[in-house]
């Protein structure tokens, strides 16, 4: 599970950062790692007048700076005789800004980083930076353990960064502000990341001679194709219908085989909290229209039209990459993962999706995930909080392929090819930023061009690449899996999120209240039970009843109170 979700945050990376081909900013060929950005990098020019704007944010500090750090250690090995924190990365951003990151401690993997994290806060005992979750933010700010950022970030912020926390329209910088002041730096989610798609084997579809799939209805007509009509052709009954995890919905952000959009079909949000009717604040799990949700899926599966084995697959791929279904729920980035494997498998698969089912108006519904949900934090008394502005600074640089150190970035792309260390677990902070429309634009712009109607050439170096995989898998189709991949990821998936209407839900909380910190593991653990067990028929229906009951009994009730504490008058 920790390597899926991981996925969602890789799929940009793979086709953005792997090519070898390096790009500048507006044709920039510097060359010296420390010409920032090709102007004046001194503390003061020649006659003495303070650098400011884009100067003063790539601009290298004029006495050495240290900066100590919690950091989470990848799974990758480094080579050479490297560590954690003196690398190819650190080597180079702190040959950019004369900031060297030092780590005070080291945590493998996000469990033991959160638990490390909450150590620190508990003991008083912050490194003078790190990255914390929304929970953790909150209780650094309630016991004024973190510096307020908003002067630091204001004066030594790069266009870049403020760009995209822009593009949130204010959302990202709010989630990391209290009382005015700004405690946080915080990452920036994808807006195109949250919607669950269905993603069918087109050529199926065809062979089958069904239509384009809209309502509920048409979906089933699919599944039920595929499982009885040999849409694969081979003679045999191996194929199975609509795909399954026994996550049975993943509620913010999805990855393959969750029925979120099922549910949200029928205005069910589980795993969001959501406004009723009336107002109310309530727990979107424990609504009346998730019954319905789970009654359609209870039957589909009773009827052989979900894969009686989704439960049990040990990896919610597998059906997929084997090619045994043709029909799964998944967010944009599919072809990345697990669709270039079965395209590799079946080089005959043609993969579509859409924005299906609709509700009982025609609309297409889904809920959201937050715009943000980490934040780089600097301990209270720390005498450079700058320090952190300016790293931020230059890794978003580098990762948003912006850099104009041309020669320097090749090398690091060279070393990720030849080692397959990826650079970017190696930034001082485990938290990376790219506009919250990124999808949708690039796909718009990508699409034009393949039509001529805009130059390539004025591209960001982001949109360059996609439109370059674009041309390569249009002129050799599936010859190169590299290419196919981000060109099918934006062609398919972004151009269904650029041109379908969506009614978009988002939670009107996402943090974590003090009931739950005891009480929420037993719930979510009844919940996710209750919830397969209905769907695959241990349970009758009418379980979900007494899941709600039992769910408030427990603790949902007061832990509802405190959510509506919380959220005010928002």
């Amino acid at each position: 599970m920790k390597a899926k979700l991981l996925l969602t945050a890789m799929a940009l990376s793979v086709a953005l950062t792997a090519c070898g081909t390096n790009s500048s900013n507006n044709g920039s060929t510097a060359s010296d790692p420390a010409a920032g950005n090709g102007k004046n990098n001194q503390t003061n020019n020649a006659s003495g007048n303070a650098a400011s704007g884009e100067d003063l944010a790539y601009e290298k500090t004029a006495e050495p700076v240290t900066i100590n750090i919690g950091f989470k250690v990848p799974d990758g090995k480094l080579t050479d005789g490297d560590t954690n924190d003196n690398n190819v990365a650190s080597r180079y951003f702190e040959s950019l800004t004369n900031i060297k990151v030092a780590h005070s401690w080291e945590a493998k993997g996000v469990d033991a980083f959160t638990q490390k994290v909450n150590l620190a806060i508990a003991s008083n005992d912050l490194p003078d930076a790190l990255v914390v979750d929304r929970n953790q933010l909150r209780k650094l700010i309630d016991n004024d353990m973190i510096e307020d950022l908003s002067d630091v970030y204001e004066k030594y912020g790069s266009k870049l960064v403020k760009d995209i926390y822009a593009s949130t329209n204010g959302m990202a910088l709010a989630d990391a502000t209290s009382d005015g002041k700004l405690y946080g730096l915080p990452n920036v989610a994808i807006d195109a990341d949250a919607p669950s798609l269905l993603w069918i084997r087109q050529d199926w579809l065809d062979k089958l001679k069904l239509p384009a799939p809209k309502t509920m209805d048409d979906l089933e007509k699919i599944a039920k194709a595929f499982v009885e009509q040999d849409p694969d052709g081979n003679g045999k009954a191996d194929t199975v219908g609509l795909e399954g995890d026994k996550a049975v919905v993943y509620g913010q952000k999805p990855n393959p085989n969750g029925f979120d959009s099922i549910f949200s079909s029928f205005h069910a949000f589980p795993k969001n909290w959501i406004k009723d009717a009336n107002g109310n604040i309530v727990y979107g799990s424990t609504t009346p229209e998730n019954k319905e949700a789970l009654a359609k899926l209870a039957d589909w599966y009773k009827r052989g039209l979900i894969d009686k084995q989704f439960a049990l697959y040990k990896e919610t791929q597998e059906p997929i990459v084997a090619n045994k279904t043709g029909l799964f729920f998944g967010p944009w980035w599919m072809p990345y993962w697990p669709l270039a494997d079965s395209v590799t498998n079946d080089t005959k698969a043609e993969w579509k999706a859409y924005a299906a089912p609709v509700d009982a108006s025609g609309k297409f519904v889904t809920h959201m995930a937050p715009v943000t949900d980490r934040y780089i934090v600097v301990r209270k008394g720390y005498e450079h909080p700058e320090a952190a502005v300016k790293l931020l600074n230059v890794f978003t640089r580098y990762e948003r392929r912006q850099d104009p150190n041309t020669e320097e970035v090749k090398k690091l792309d060279d070393y990720a090819a030849k080692t397959t260390v990826h650079i970017r677990d190696y930034y001082p902070f485990d938290l990376l930023l790219d506009y919250s429309d990124a999808v949708v634009k690039r796909y718009a712009d990508v699409q034009k061009a393949i039509k001529g109607e805009i130059d390539p050439k004025t591209f960001d170096p982001d949109t360059k690449l996609v439109y370059d995989f674009s041309v390569q898998e249009k002129e050799n189709p599936k010859k190169n899996m590299d290419a196919w991949k981000p060109a099918k990821a934006y062609e398919i998936g972004g151009g269904v999120l650029a041109n379908e209407q969506m009614d978009k839900v988002y939670s009107v909380f996402y943090g974590m209240t003090r009931t739950m910190e005891t009480k929420w593991t037993t719930l979510e653990k009844l919940e996710n039970e209750t919830f397969l067990k209905i769907i695959v028929g241990d349970q009758p229906i009418s379980a979900f009843d007494d899941f709600v009951a039992q769910w408030k009994k427990l603790g949902g009730d007061q832990i509802t109170k405190e959510v509506t504490e919380a959220v005010g008058d928002k």
